[in-house]
C-alpha cells in the first residue's frame, strides 16, 4: 500500500481518481492533504486481491512473499529456525528432538509446546512457517491424513526454504519425498538430531547461514568439550565470510574455555590462517 501510494502520488489528481475508480476504490472531493495519504486513505480497506492488482498496474512487482519482518520471540535468538511438523500424538518425540537440537545452535518450533494457549494459535503457526530456515517432518503412520501438517509443508515449499523427513512409519509422499530423509527408526534422539544438524551445516542452501551460527556457538563455548567439538565443526566449513577469522582468535583470546581447550588454541590459528590465503 506505501509502494502503491508512493507511485500514485506524483501523478494529477484527475489521474488518481480516474486509477482509483478503475479499481472500484472510493475518491473524495473534500480531501485537503497530501496526495500520498489521500491514497492510503482510500485503500487502506481495500481488498487484498484488488491491492496486488492495483501494484501490478502501477508497475510493482509483487512478489506475494509469505516471508515475515516480525521476529517472534518463540525462536532463540542467533539459532538456525527448524520448524518440526509433528502430528499431536507425536509431540513428545518432537519436544526431544527441539531439546537435542538446541545444542548445535537449532531452535526448533514445536507447536504444542511453544503457542500459548491464548493465543491466536493458527497465526503463531503461519508466523512460524514464515520465519523459519527449514521445516522438518516426522513422518509417523497417519502423518499424511492430518490437513494440517500437510499445508506446513506446502507452505514452506512454497516460500523456497529445505524440507526434510524423518521417517517413523510412513513413507514420503508427493513432493516431500525428493527430499533428504532420515531414518528415526530404533535411533536415539541425540544421535538423531547430531544427523540433523550435519544436514544443515553441508547444504549448500543453508550452510552460509549456519557457518554464522557456528561461529558464534563457538565464541559462546562453556565448557572444554564444547570448544573442542565446535573448532572441529569450523574446520569442515566451506563458507567463511572475513570477519570470521577475527572472530575466533578473539574467542580464543577471551574465552578460556577455548584457550583452555587442549590443542585448541593452535587449531585457532591454523584456522585463521588458512583462510587468510584463500
Amino acid at each position: 500500500m506505501k509502494e502503491i501510494a508512493n507511485r500514485l502520488s506524483g501523478e494529477s489528481w484527475a489521474l488518481i481518481d480516474l486509477t482509483l475508480k478503475q479499481f472500484n476504490l472510493p475518491t473524495s472531493n473534500s480531501w485537503s492533504g497530501e496526495d500520498s495519504a489521500y491514497v492510503m486513505r482510500m485503500i487502506e480497506k481495500a481488498p487484498d486481491a484488488t491491492v496486488i492488482e492495483l501494484s501490478q498496474h502501477l508497475g510493482f512487482d509483487l512478489n506475494v512473499s509469505r516471508a515475515s519482518n516480525i521476529e517472534p520471540d518463540f525462536w532463540d535468538d542467533g539459532m538456525f529456525r527448524l520448524f518440526i511438523s509433528h502430528l499431536a500424538a507425536n509431540k513428545k518425540t518432537a519436544a526431544s528432538i527441539q531439546s537435542a537440537l538446541r545444542y548445535f545452535g537449532i531452535s526448533s518450533f514445536v507447536a504444542h509446546n511453544d503457542i500459548m494457549p491464548t493465543t491466536e494459535w493458527e497465526d503463531q503457526i503461519e508466523l512460524a512457517l514464515s520465519t523459519c530456515d527449514a521445516l522438518i517432518a516426522l513422518l509417523y503412520d497417519k502423518f499424511h491424513e492430518s490437513n494440517w501438517t500437510d499445508q506446513e509443508i506446502g507452505f514452506a515449499m512454497g516460500r523456497g526454504v529445505p524440507v526434510c523427513s524423518v521417517l517413523f512409519g510412513q513413507r514420503p509422499y508427493g513432493f516431500i519425498g525428493r527430499f533428504q530423509a532420515f531414518n528415526g527408526n530404533s535411533k536415539s534422539v541425540d544421535v538423531l538430531a547430531k544427523e540433523i544438524f550435519d544436514a544443515f551445516r553441508k547444504n549448500k542452501q543453508t550452510q552460509s547461514r549456519m557457518s554464522g551460527i557456528l561461529i558464534r556457538q563457538f565464541e559462546e563455548s562453556n565448557t572444554f568439550a564444547q570448544a573442542k567439538d565446535r573448532i572441529g565443526y569450523l574446520e569442515e566449513l566451506d563458507v567463511w565470510e572475513t570477519s570470521f577469522s577475527n572472530r575466533v582468535l578473539a574467542a580464543n583470546d577471551n574465552n578460556t574455555q577455548v584457550s583452555g581447550s587442549w590443542g585448541v588454541s593452535d587449531r585457532v590459528k591454523q584456522l585463521a590462517t588458512k583462510w587468510s590465503k584463500v
